[in-house]
């Protein structure tokens, strides 16, 4: 059995992690950090046997402890995560890892000195409509892609109170929220860019942060568009794909978000979960080897559940790791890059 102590039972604790390490056989849920009244009532509710404390150092001083999962505010990822390794625990650190490329190196030398895994929780690798897209170019259905744009679009017009991500602190802003999930995606897919170019702005009125980025990564022979807003009411495709032989485009986000939200888990859809109604599918319209196929594709099913497993089988030395914090690493560079291009209006190389 894997114990597992987890710091922060805020939204990313109860919604993206709890639920998935709880679903995991031999994983368990021994400790949680959490100071604020309402949310050690909730985690003392649904995780009744596991001990909630106000106190980081009890998770890190607990020996019978195996993994961390830091699950707080972006600008804490580096000091807690760098606490849980030097306590020899392996660590699973919420996105985006750091707030710089530095930090993330840090981590990486460090978990290797003290032999534990280290990754990420960039979860939507496990999104129904990324793991179709996978498919879909893997078999090479479009034939050589030429474009590929991605869209995480919300409209959230009005400030929200009393949370660090809307606060001009390291880390926090769009891109480095909602974008580092494009991003991850788009290198899993394609790897590093030879160059990138972003267009970063403001947009909602009393914003203390950017809330919109534009952000297109450069291959030989192929455009990566990525786009985030808080002001996008009436949403387009989520993902267009464009090819020599054919399209893919695909509207809707992945199912298991909102099911989470309104407080349903794995176990409460044990046949359904992950899999997205049909007005959800993508159209592909295709050419290959002289067959036209114009029409929907099913979705894949997509479940969070693959990372946690995924986690136990690497920490127990039975497969390798998906989610390697080099990767998740290229994304903290790649927003760097990202963010320097906006401030010098062009073109940066990706050395």
């Amino acid at each position: 059995m894997i114990r597992v102590g987890l710091i922060g039972y805020g939204m990313a604790g109860q919604v993206f992690h709890a639920p998935f390490v709880d679903a995991v056989d031999g994983l368990e849920l021994t400790r949680i950090r959490e100071s604020r009244d309402e949310n050690i009532r909730l985690a003392n509710d649904r995780y009744p046997k596991a001990v909630v404390t106000s106190n980081v150092q009890d998770i890190f001083n607990d020996d019978n402890i195996d993994l961390v999962i830091v699950a707080v505010p972006n600008s804490a990822h580096y000091s807690l995560a760098k606490e849980a390794l030097l306590a020899g625990k392996h660590v699973v650190v919420e996105k985006p890892f750091t707030v710089t490329s530095a930090e993330a190196d840090e981590l990486i030398d460090l978990s290797k000195a003290q032999g534990k895994m280290l990754t990420v929780y960039h979860n939507r690798r496990w999104d129904s409509d990324f793991k179709t897209i996978q498919k879909l170019v893997k078999q090479e259905l479009l034939g050589n892609l030429v474009e590929y744009r991605a869209h995480f679009d919300r409209f959230r017009n009005a400030i929200r109170p009393n949370t660090w991500k809307e606060e001009a602190v390291p880390g926090t802003t769009i891109l480095y929220d909602l974008g580092s999930h494009l991003i991850d995606q788009a290198l899993t897919l394609f790897g590093m860019p030879k160059a990138v170019f972003a267009d970063i702005r403001t947009q909602r009125e009393g914003s203390q942060i950017p809330d919109k980025f534009e952000t297109v990564l450069f291959y030989d022979k192929l455009k990566v568009v990525l786009t985030a807003g808080m002001l996008v009411r009436e949403p387009g495709p989520r993902y267009i794909l464009h090819g020599d032989k054919g399209s893919f485009l695909k509207h809707g986000l992945d199912v298991q978000e909102e099911a989470l939200k309104q407080g349903l888990f794995p176990k409460d859809l044990p046949t359904t979960w992950g899999v997205e109604p049909e007005h959800l599918w993508g159209q592909l319209n295709t050419n290959m080897q002289g067959l036209h196929f114009m029409g929907k594709v099913e979705s894949e099913t997509g479940d969070y559940r693959g990372f946690y497993e995924n986690v136990k089988q690497a920490i127990l030395g039975e497969a390798a790791l998906e989610v390697k914090p080099e990767q998740a690493r290229d994304v903290i560079r790649i927003i760097e890059l990202a963010m320097q291009s906006s401030e010098e209006k062009g073109v940066v190389e990706v050395r």
